[in-house]
């Protein structure tokens, strides 16, 4: 059996952390700027930031990340989490390791206080949807958005 560990990111795995961010972004097709992405790092660790990047290990390789960021709601007392980005590595889904991290960021926004963990996700990863559908509920928004 394989050893799965999940952890928070340390500030000196960019190197490990930027081509697995690169997968992301070529997942969903989007092009950021090195610029942002070096900026996104630096609020990681950032403690007046409310960002939180952590990684899965699996046999002590880093193959998969999760950001979250907590955040206030006009809706409850307590902060809320937000599920931003996840990815693991293409060889490795499959595995459970997608569920891991979310499981992990759950716990962990709850020991940070957070009432919930919400994320979105495009209508066509119906791969992930599968698992999403599994370990969260659905409430049935649909996203607008305009750039501005």
């Amino acid at each position: 059996m394989p050893t799965i560990h999940v952890r928070a990111a340390r500030e000196d795995e960019f190197d490990v952390w930027m081509p697995l961010w690169r997968g992301y972004l070529a997942f969903y097709k989007a092009d950021i700027a090195d610029e942002v992405s070096r900026l996104t790092w630096q609020r990681f660790f950032d403690d007046a930031e409310p960002m939180h990047c952590d990684l899965v290990e699996v046999d002590g390789v880093v193959c998969g990340l999760v950001h979250s960021i907590d955040h206030r709601s006009c809706w409850m007392k307590e902060h809320s989490c937000y599920l931003q980005d996840l990815f693991v590595a293409p060889e490795l889904r499959g595995q459970g390791l997608g569920r891991r991290l979310i499981e992990h960021v759950y716990a962990q926004a709850k020991a940070r206080g957070c009432e919930r963990v919400h994320w979105l996700t495009q209508e066509t990863n119906t791969d992930a949807m599968k698992l999403y559908d599994r370990i969260a509920d659905k409430p049935g928004f649909v996203q607008y958005r305009k750039v501005i």
